[in-house]
């Protein structure tokens, strides 16, 4: 019940802020979100025993989100900071490994969430679409997975995902997201299809690397900010991986 009305609240919160809160809002809402992502990020990075990545991380990600220029050099510089604040680590072996969780976080949390401003750019619609389609594939794998579910999708990371439960997530999202994209974006169904699965392939990729991330950490959840779904980054990590596609995709379609 938690997670139902956590779902409630959030869902008609992000709905205006994709669609209709002017830019600056829009722009505040995403830089919180993103710090929450990156705060629960470097928790679990910490608890790999190398250090936890720490503050550069959310001053890198603020950048990469504002920068105009060309995103590699941006990411270049931090690679090389990164590497020169690692060399005062107590262990020298601990300096490239904490160095890599570093740049890792901030392209993980702040790169793909920079693809939702571009999205915004294009159409408020793409934005929205990119959001929820791994919602929509969520509510068939929950349904099908509890009941149906016999094949483990990921045993040793995610014991309670079955291939069952996957399929349904990708039928669901492409009945309901595509459904939507068609409407609101007019894109031929036969795209919208492809699109919507091959998102929410990557959404659930996503989902699972999250799970990895935490089993490897030791944790259950990346926080306890929202009831009944954990952390901010529990919540996001397939969208996290959707965007992405998403963007290619409006690229590629011009």
């Amino acid at each position: 019940m938690r997670r139902v009305l956590t779902a409630a609240v959030l869902i008609p919160i992000v709905a205006y802020v994709a669609l209709w809160a002017n830019y600056w809002i829009f722009l505040a809402v995403l830089i919180a979100v993103a710090f929450l992502c990156y705060r629960e990020y470097d928790d679990i990075a910490a608890h790999f025993g190398f250090g936890a990545p720490g503050p550069l991380g959310y001053a890198a990600g603020l950048g990469l989100l504002l920068w105009e220029g060309p995103e590699w050099l941006l990411l270049a510089g931090l690679a090389l900071a990164a590497l020169v604040l690692a060399m005062r680590a107590a262990d020298p072996a601990h300096s490239l490994p904490r160095a890599a969780l570093l740049v890792m976080g901030v392209v993980y949390v702040f790169g793909c969430w920079r693809c939702a401003i571009a999205l915004r750019a294009a159409n408020p619609q793409w934005l929205m679409y990119a959001l929820a389609l791994n919602w929509c594939g969520d509510i068939g794998a929950y349904y099908v997975g509890r009941k149906f579910g016999r094949h483990k999708l990921a045993p040793r990371v995610s014991p309670n995902k079955s291939w069952e439960g996957a399929a349904a997530s990708v039928a669901t999202s492409v009945l309901l997201a595509g459904a939507y994209l068609v409407y609101f974006v007019g894109i031929p169904i036969w795209a919208a299809a492809a699109l919507t699965a091959a998102a929410n392939v990557a959404g659930q990729l996503g989902d699972l690397a999250e799970s990895a991330m935490k089993r490897g950490a030791g944790m259950k959840d990346s926080g306890t900010i929202l009831p009944g779904h954990g952390g901010f980054l529990d919540r996001v990590d397939s969208t996290l991986f959707a965007l992405p596609v998403v963007y290619a995709a409006v690229l590629w379609l011009g």
